[in-house]
């Protein structure tokens, strides 16, 4: 079967140093872009983290420092990347709450200007939770009844993570074939920034959902105590959270000149 699709989708998927989505970096990222038309392209790219890849992790998915010692880093990819996904809504395997944060953090070290506010995100492990509350090799056994060889490699989960969610389109009527339906029914609570540490109220307003302000419009917080704008700054909190900070502080301001 063919996704019906108004505008490209990228399935991706990362390998990476870690999973901390502010202090990690990507190793290998592969990305299959599936055009409305059909047409398919991709491409994976060995990165340089410019930082060791422990060994535990290497057990993992395989990729050592000897690998990517002569690969080029993520800021040297990552206009070649960014301009392969940029008209394109994004799918992958526990994207939403992983891989899609981590490279919106190796975007913005690297000087790309990169949001979600235009795209879609499709998060098949999701679906496939809501449905079957499995893995990705089990995911794909189940569905397409085939073994995932190679898993753990960015390439074969990224082509594994299509191949799983064509077949949950095609298994569930409930299920549409639609981006827009599929990046609702597989996204969770919503929230401004990925990390989750600013979320929605009914009415649709950004609140902190952590700390001593927890629940309170943030707006009203940074209106109140402007110190605690400078110390959301100087920590340790995601480039991206950082940046939707900043975007509700500037549209508050903004909104009081007019």
């Amino acid at each position: 079967m063919q996704l019906n699709l108004t505008k490209p989708i990228c399935f991706f998927d990362l390998e990476t140093t870690g999973i901390n989505i502010t202090k990690d970096r990507i190793v290998e990222i592969a990305i299959l872009k599936v055009h409305p038309n059909g047409k398919e392209e991709s491409k994976t790219w060995l990165v340089n983290p410019e930082m060791p890849i422990p060994k535990e992790v290497t057990e993992i998915h395989g990729i050592s420092d000897a690998d990517v010692a002569d690969k080029p880093t993520f800021k040297e990819l990552a206009k070649e990347i960014y301009n392969l996904i940029k008209d394109s809504d994004l799918g992958g395997f526990n994207s939403n709450r992983f891989d899609i944060p981590l490279l919106a953090e190796e975007m913005l070290r690297a000087d790309v200007d990169f949001d979600m506010k235009n795209r879609l995100s499709v998060d098949v492990q999701t679906i496939f939770h809501k449905m079957e509350q499995r893995t990705l090799s089990a995911a794909y056994k189940f569905y397409c009844d085939k073994n995932l060889e190679d898993a753990h490699s960015a390439e074969a989960d990224t082509n594994a993570t299509y191949e799983v969610l064509k077949a949950q389109i095609k298994r569930y009527d409930e299920i549409e074939n639609d981006t827009k339906f599929l990046a609702e029914f597989s996204s969770r609570k919503k929230f401004a920034d990925f990390a989750g540490f600013i979320t929605y109220n009914k009415k649709g307003e950004e609140c902190f959902s952590f700390g001593k302000h927890k629940g309170k419009l943030v707006t009203d917080v940074l209106e109140k105590e402007p110190g605690y704008f400078g110390w959301l700054l100087n920590a340790d909190f995601p480039l991206y959270t950082k940046k939707v900070l900043t975007a509700i502080k500037l549209k508050s301001f903004n909104n009081k000149l007019d």
